[in-house]
């Protein structure tokens, strides 16, 4: 009998020890989303490039959809770098698949203006796209066939909220056949180090908190501003208030500030938030709810580019 028991504590124990190590295991393994793209570069060179105009300056622009539709070699080369990136635990988003759903004359004119003053704000294409696919990381790739048949690559990872390069890969290859495989084989022989980059970004960013850029302004017409009191505090200092409690450790930099504007830079905001992922314009939505309450009842529009960046506009929708 005292065998039995023993024998049943020895068998719980075990298993107790197989669920905790699976869990930790699973933990250690969580990876960013990846969304996979040419660079801009890349783009350039072959002339898939639109003109985007915004406030009057004219910008070339990669257009993505042209690129994917005309380029033979381009859907094979991200399809096999994202082979190997799923091998290696990234959950790969198909930014093809979402570009077809996306025009780039609709992207050129997603402008969000006030109904009243008409005030204008809008996003590039690849914001958009940032938005609607909602990764973590952007991996762009450059590749160039030499006449002596070599090929020089350049992989590059970017923190999809802030444009931040966090990894990096470069090499030439022999070309030994054609470019999807020859390139394959190439950044497989430097996707180790690539990959540990990326994850020591990304633990980093799990202990501290997405960064994200946070702009206040009032409409024209609102007859208030970031100095009006209340309770006996300036609305600038009220809404600062809210970041410390609201931000990772308090964290944020107030790093311009008018009586009609501020911006914050460097916000840190949780990765999740009641297991949804946050993002700028869910934490600046958060920040519009609390302005809406009493005392200060204000109407205001929050207005985004991309995933790290949201304007929350005071005064009216």
């Amino acid at each position: 009998m005292n065998m039995e028991w023993l024998n049943n504590k020895i068998v719980a124990v075990f298993l107790f020890w197989v669920v905790m190590f699976g869990a930790v295991q699973a933990q250690t393994e969580k990876k960013p989303t990846l969304m996979i793209l040419p660079s801009d570069n890349w783009c350039t060179q072959r002339y898939f490039t639109t003109t985007y105009e915004f406030q009057g300056l004219k910008t070339r622009v990669p257009n993505y959809q042209q690129a994917f539709q005309e380029d033979t070699e381009l859907p094979q080369v991200i399809s096999k770098v994202g082979q190997l990136l799923t091998a290696k635990g990234y959950r790969v988003k198909d930014a093809e698949q979402e570009i077809k759903n996306l025009s780039i004359r609709e992207a050129e004119k997603n402008v969000t203006s006030s109904r009243t003053s008409g005030s204008l704000i809008d996003e590039t294409p690849l914001d958009i796209l940032k938005r609607r696919i909602k990764s973590d990381v952007v991996i762009q790739i450059w590749w160039q066939v030499h006449k002596n048949k070599s090929i020089s690559f350049t992989l590059e990872a970017f923190d999809s909220y802030t444009s931040k390069r966090i990894a990096t890969s470069t090499g030439i290859a022999e070309n030994a056949g054609d470019v999807p495989h020859t390139l394959e084989s190439a950044v497989g022989k430097n996707i180790q180090e690539f990959d540990i980059q990326m994850m020591q970004w990304y633990e980093r960013m799990c202990g501290s908190g997405r960064e994200i850029v946070l702009t206040v302004k009032c409409w024209d017409n609102w007859d208030k501003d970031l100095e009006t009191e209340y309770n006996g505090m300036e609305l600038i200092d009220c809404i600062q208030a809210w970041l410390r409690d609201n931000t990772v450790n308090g964290s944020f930099n107030l790093s311009d500030a008018t009586e009609v504007t501020a911006q914050f830079e460097q916000v840190l905001i949780p990765l999740m938030e009641n297991e949804q992922a946050t993002d700028a314009r869910s934490f600046a939505t958060k920040l519009r709810k609390y302005l809406q309450k009493t005392p200060f009842n204000i109407t205001s529009k929050v207005v985004i580019r991309g995933l790290g960046e949201a304007i929350l506009i005071l005064g009216e929708k």
